[in-house]
């Protein structure tokens, strides 16, 4: 259990679309934006975790039009996302005005909350990697024999508290911060980067092979 532990806490580490879109709405909107999108990132792999329970990510990874298809559409996505980041850049130099960090939190309390859950689900949900982690890395932790479920929730409930702990003290973080990076200047160039990397990693995604 500790090595699955250690093994799923560096691979949540390692920089992805969740922690970048992450990083992005927290600056946008506060602490509780991040939060929420984290929380949408939880759902997300709730749904890989429920699919390889049953059997369907197997199924859907053995078939190489099905891989491809939520491949492409994962990577649409993350595209779509980079270049509304960028976009986004651009009107923050436009309207910074030193005071961002109080009203972009009263517009994500006001009414961006679902479109942040919104955006953390479907940045898991759609990523043919998650399918593949839960199919191909928590096998090997299972037992031979006996009751396979029970282990498999039990990891997967594991992977997930990681992923909260990991990503609340990240969120927190940049918002600790968020006095300094949410000025103009210092938030357009955060979002440039974060659109750039979603649209990297889209690619990344797209030439992965099946």
């Amino acid at each position: 259990m500790l090595t699955f532990a250690a093994a799923c806490l560096v691979l949540i580490m390692i920089p992805g679309p969740d922690q970048a879109l992450m990083t992005r709405n927290a600056l946008a909107g506060g602490r509780r934006a991040g939060l929420l999108t984290m929380l949408g990132g939880v759902l997300g792999l709730s749904v890989h975790v429920s699919a390889a329970a049953l059997g369907i990510s197997a199924l859907l990874l053995a078939s190489t039009a099905a891989f491809t298809v939520l491949k492409v559409v994962g990577a649409a996505y993350l595209v779509w996302m980079g270049i509304a980041t960028l976009h986004g850049s651009r009107r923050t130099l436009r309207e910074g005005t030193g005071d961002d960090d109080t009203t972009d939190g009263r517009a994500a309390g006001a009414g961006a909350g679902g479109r942040m859950l919104r955006q953390g689900f479907l940045s898991n949900a759609l990523n043919p990697k998650v399918a593949l982690f839960f199919v191909t890395f928590l096998p090997q932790f299972l037992p031979s024999r006996g009751s396979v479920l029970p282990r498999a929730l039990l990891l997967s409930l594991v992977f997930a508290v990681l992923y909260l702990l990991w990503f609340s003290l990240y969120v927190s973080s940049v918002d600790r911060l968020g006095r300094v990076l949410r000025r103009p200047r210092v938030r357009a160039r955060i979002e440039q980067v974060t659109g750039v990397l979603l649209i990297g990693f889209a690619a990344r995604l797209a030439f992965e092979s099946p």
